[in-house]
């Protein structure tokens, strides 16, 4: 693929992943919004308590074929239906586990309620399986405007239903119907928009083929997602489902950026460097250039975001959420490396090393007890900073080896990445400073988003980023994409 081709497909590509991301979370954060004036923290807690188990089944089921797939050249159908018939077994499998355990999970949670809500929940698991395939096609072909399509009808109906269901009075069981209707949606408008269609067939040749790479991304993935969850797990045991509300609260405000940004990059970056994966030099510049633009917006947004953080939540969901403004300016800290991380793992997989992307997740995982320990012997704070450490020295790690492979070392990298910290720091700074007027959050808040995009706009012009314009570039194709979309 032509550098001009390249350039043009990653930048199309983060553009309309960076829409269907930011529209379909936007739309649910919007919804969520909404809801958290209605509910309790208590009711978040219970459904923070169920996604646990939930991330974990999924993951299960995707069971790393979906990388495998996309990075595979020449996968045909043999391949995808064998994909298909394994997974939705596998969801089976696991949904019947977990609604036979649903009372040893209340039990365990000291929370009654968990029973009824774990059963319904878990058809989730099996919804999902029906669209590994169809999403995988699409992400590997680079098209996330048919995911973007597919997204908003989704989230836009199930926030309508979650609503009403709210304001009849159904409590808990609003977010319940929301999440089912937004998967189920989901699912069948990607198998309306697509034109792949299974078969009934399984190949052990096949199977055995696209395993030898993807158990080790099951095992890592596994691996990452209940790490991911555990805090969720040791808030839910050792403090109040209340606490635990709060927290998922924090988490929700923190994955509008973190997370989404995450994951528009991992789905975009991938499929691009596998298409250049045996041309080292234009992956090392091609690897740069998204390092070095992804962290200007993480950054930005994610230390932005700590500044803002009490006048948003007086503002948007009231004084009952001000406990999770703690949390969330602390997981903003670590989770301004996430995007770093999911680049330098990518890398991993695309040059086919699942071997050491499964050792380090084991290393990293093994660092993360100690946050752990914090959290079940000290605070939810003290385990929170923990974490933070614990990010570092996992991007460490990451960029260490991933790095190796293409000789762009950690110290490259920092020195790449530090003209975005210096600038988002001194932005954010000077945000922060603005929460401590004494006015009304009504007015606190606007003047500092106006203040800090001000600020941000004249250093970078200052200094003249060039991360900064690749980033006014995506941003300009992301208008494009939605004026004529």
């Amino acid at each position: 693929m032509p550098n001009d081709s390249l350039k043009k497909t990653t930048v199309k590509g983060v553009g309309w992943s960076f829409a269907d991301n930011i529209s379909s979370s936007g739309i649910t954060f919007l919804v969520g919004l909404i809801l958290a004036r209605i509910l309790t923290p208590k009711e978040y807690g219970l459904i923070g308590i169920i996604t646990i188990f939930i991330a974990v089944f999924n993951s299960i089921v995707d069971s790393g074929f979906s990388n495998a797939l996309i990075r595979k050249k020449e996968a045909d159908n043999t391949d995808y239906n064998t994909v298909f018939v394994f997974n939705l077994l596998l969801s089976v499998v696991l949904f019947s586990i977990l609604y036979v355990c649903a009372p040893l999970i209340a039990d365990f949670f000291n929370q009654p309620e968990l029973i009824p809500l774990t059963r319904v929940m878990g058809v989730i698991v099996v919804i999902n399986a029906f669209a590994i395939i169809q999403r995988t096609l699409l992400v590997k072909k680079i098209d996330f405007r048919t995911q973007t399509k597919v997204s908003l009808i989704a989230s836009i109906s199930s926030g309508i239903v979650g609503i009403g269901m709210a304001l009849s009075g159904l409590g808990v069981w609003s977010l319940v119907g929301q999440q089912i209707t937004r998967q189920l949606l989901n699912t069948v408008f990607l198998w309306l928009f697509s034109r792949w269609r299974p078969v009934w067939q399984f190949s052990k040749t096949s199977f055995q083929s696209l395993f030898s790479f993807g158990w080790k991304l099951l095992v890592s993935g596994l691996i990452d997602t209940i790490w991911r969850e555990l805090y969720l797990f040791i808030i839910g045991k050792f403090y109040t489902a209340e606490s635990l509300g709060q927290y998922t609260r924090a988490q929700q405000f923190n994955s509008i950026f973190s997370s989404n940004l995450t994951a528009v990059v991992q789905r975009v970056s991938y499929p691009v460097l596998s298409s250049i994966q045996d041309e080292n030099d234009r992956l090392r510049e091609a690897y740069r250039k998204i390092i070095k633009t992804t962290m200007l917006a993480s950054f930005t947004c994610m230390l932005g975001l700590a500044a803002i953080a009490k006048p948003m939540v007086l503002v948007l969901i009231g004084a009952k959420w001000l406990p999770s403004v703690a949390f969330l300016q602390i997981i903003c800290f670590s989770g301004m490396l996430y995007p770093l991380q999911a680049i330098n793992l990518n890398m991993l997989q695309v040059k086919g090393r699942s071997d050491l992307f499964l050792k380090l997740e084991i290393i990293k995982k093994t660092i993360m007890i100690g946050p752990v320990a914090l959290g079940i012997f000290i605070g939810i704070k003290w385990m929170l900073w923990g974490s933070v450490g614990t990010s570092f020295i996992s991007y460490y790690l990451n960029s260490y080896y991933s790095g190796a492979g293409m000789n762009y070392s950690t110290l490259e990298q920092v020195k790449d990445i530090l003209p975005s910290f210096g600038v988002a720091s001194l932005t954010a700074l000077i945000v922060f400073g603005l929460s401590f007027l004494s006015w009304s959050p009504f007015v606190v808040l606007p003047l500092q988003l106006v203040v800090g995009l001000v600020i941000f706009m004249v250093l970078c012009e200052n200094f003249k980023l060039k991360e900064y314009y690749e980033v006014k570039t995506i941003v300009m194709n992301v208008v494009k994409v939605r004026k004529h979309g």
